[in-house]
């Protein structure tokens, strides 16, 4: 499977977030239940959104989370990327991996590149901002 649910639901936590904005944090509880998702999941995948800048959060009274960034701001596939770790299709084109020793006799290996291409072309070829309701 390329896109597990936590890539899927990042996503849709980030398009919630976009739809919904008013300027204010939008407590988690609210967006996991518009998402109809489990808000101990959500809570799971937050975090690494946040570390790494797409949200902000406070805790508390008028906490919650809201983009930092305009929608047409976010690329889907650094989403997907910061969610899944890689697109790659295959192990041996995982961002850190181990050279393959067969890389050059590989007859595959060309046909694996030119697929991780499209699939980051694609992924990035879209805007958060395409996918919120106008």
């Amino acid at each position: 499977m390329l896109i597990s649910t936590r890539g899927r639901y990042a996503i849709r936590l980030m398009i919630d977030l976009a739809e919904n904005d008013t300027g204010s944090y939008i407590p988690m509880k609210d967006v996991a239940e518009r998402q109809e998702l489990s808000l101990k999941y959500m809570e799971r995948i937050t975090p690494v959104l946040t570390k790494n800048g797409l949200i902000e959060g406070i805790h508390g009274k008028g906490g919650g989370y809201r983009l930092t960034k305009a929608p047409e701001e976010y690329r889907i596939g650094d989403i997907l990327r910061l969610t899944e770790g890689d697109l790659a299709p295959v192990s041996c084109l995982e961002c850190g991996a181990k050279p393959c020793e067969r890389a050059g006799e590989c007859r595959t290996l060309p046909m694996w590149t030119q697929f991780k291409n499209i699939i980051d072309e694609y992924f990035d070829g879209i805007k958060l901002s395409d996918l919120i309701k106008k």
